[in-house]
C-alpha cells in the first residue's frame, strides 16, 4: 500500500463544545495519530476531566492501536485540549504548526506570564507547511491555512484532509477571523488553497453546530464546499467573502471558555504548574 492509501477515519464528537476529534489510520494498520482531543473542563467548578480521552482511548484499546502521534490544528479558544493528557497515557508525540510561537507571545502577554517560553517547546515537533509525518502506510502532510489564527494547520492523509476550525461543513460556512492575528482576506486564499484540492477529497471538519435543527455531521468534500458554502463557494470573490466575514464576526460573542482554553492550550494541554497548596489556577485579565 502506497503512502496515499485511503485511510479509516474514526470521529468522535463532543456535545459540549461542538468538537470532532479524529482517529486516523491506514486500513488494517496497527498505528494511527489523533488530531484535536478534547480535555473536559466544567467552567462552573473549575473540574478538569478526562471522559472525552476515556471514550477516544477505549477505542484505542478495543482496536488494539497505537497512537504515534497527536495533532492539534491550531490553537483552539472554545475547548481545552487534550494533546498532554492523550501523549501521556499513550507515549505518543505531540505536535502543531510551527507559528504556535505566534500565538503563545500574544497571549503569554495577555496573561501576563512573565517567563513563559514561547518557542513551541511544550511541542515534540513544531510542523511547517509541507512538512509530512508517515505512520505505517500512511503519510499526512501539514498544510498551511492561516485566517482563522496565524497558526492554523490542515493535515491531508490520502484522500482525506482534516481542516480544523478553517472550513464547516458548507451549510455553516467558514471559521471567524476576529481573534488576535486573524485575518478575513487570509483566511479567503488558505480556503482556496483547500478547494484546490481533487474535488473527491473527503474534508473533515473541526466542528459542527447542526444549523436548523439538522444531524450533526463533519465529514464532506472538496466539491461540495465549492458547489454549496455559503460563505466561499465558488464564485465569492475575496472582497465579497472578506465584507461577510467582518460584518458576521463583528455579532459573534466571545467563546464561553476562551479565557481557560488559551492558557492551558499554548502550553499543548498541560495545566499551570501547582502553587505551594498543590493545585494549579487559571488567571482570568479583568477589564473595566
Amino acid at each position: 500500500m502506497s503512502p496515499s492509501a485511503t485511510p479509516v477515519v474514526t470521529a468522535f464528537f463532543d456535545p459540549l463544545t461542538w468538537t470532532i476529534t479524529y482517529v486516523v489510520r491506514a486500513p488494517g494498520a496497527s498505528s494511527c495519530v489523533v488530531i484535536d482531543p478534547v480535555l473536559d473542563y466544567d467552567r462552573r467548578d473549575g473540574k478538569v476531566s478526562t471522559s472525552s480521552i476515556d471514550t477516544v482511548c477505549a477505542f484505542l484499546d478495543s482496536n488494539g492501536l497505537k497512537v504515534e502521534w497527536v495533532l492539534d490544528t491550531h490553537v483552539h479558544a472554545d475547548h481545552m485540549t487534550g494533546l498532554a493528557e492523550l501523549a501521556r497515557r499513550t507515549g505518543a508525540k505531540k505536535a502543531i504548526g510551527n507559528q504556535v510561537s505566534v500565538v503563545q507571545k500574544t497571549f503569554a502577554a495577555i496573561y501576563n506570564l512573565p517567563g513563559f517560553p514561547c518557542d513551541g517547546s511544550q511541542f515534540d515537533r513544531l510542523l511547517a507547511d509541507g512538512d509530512q509525518i508517515t505512520f505505517e502506510e500512511l503519510t499526512l502532510t501539514a498544510l498551511y491555512v492561516p485566517g482563522h489564527t496565524p497558526a492554523c494547520m490542515a493535515y491531508v492523509a490520502g484522500d482525506a484532509v482534516f481542516v480544523g476550525d478553517t472550513l464547516f461543513m458548507p451549510d455553516f460556512g467558514t471559521a471567524r477571523c476576529d481573534f488576535p492575528g486573524g485575518d478575513a482576506a487570509i483566511l479567503y486564499r488558505s480556503v482556496r488553497r483547500l478547494l484546490d484540492l481533487p474535488a473527491d477529497t473527503r474534508m473533515f471538519v473541526g466542528h459542527d453546530y447542526g444549523p436548523g435543527g439538522r444531524a450533526i455531521a463533519w465529514e464532506t468534500t472538496v466539491a461540495a464546499q465549492k458547489a454549496g458554502n455559503i460563505h466561499v463557494r465558488d464564485g465569492i470573490s475575496e472582497v465579497e467573502f472578506v465584507a461577510l466575514r467582518q460584518s458576521r464576526d463583528a455579532t459573534l460573542d466571545m467563546p464561553e471558555l476562551l479565557l481557560p482554553s488559551l492558557q492551558v492550550n499554548i502550553r499543548a494541554g498541560n495545566l499551570p504548574e501547582p502553587e505551594s497548596n498543590g493545585t494549579s489556577y487559571l488567571k482570568f485579565p479583568l477589564s473595566v
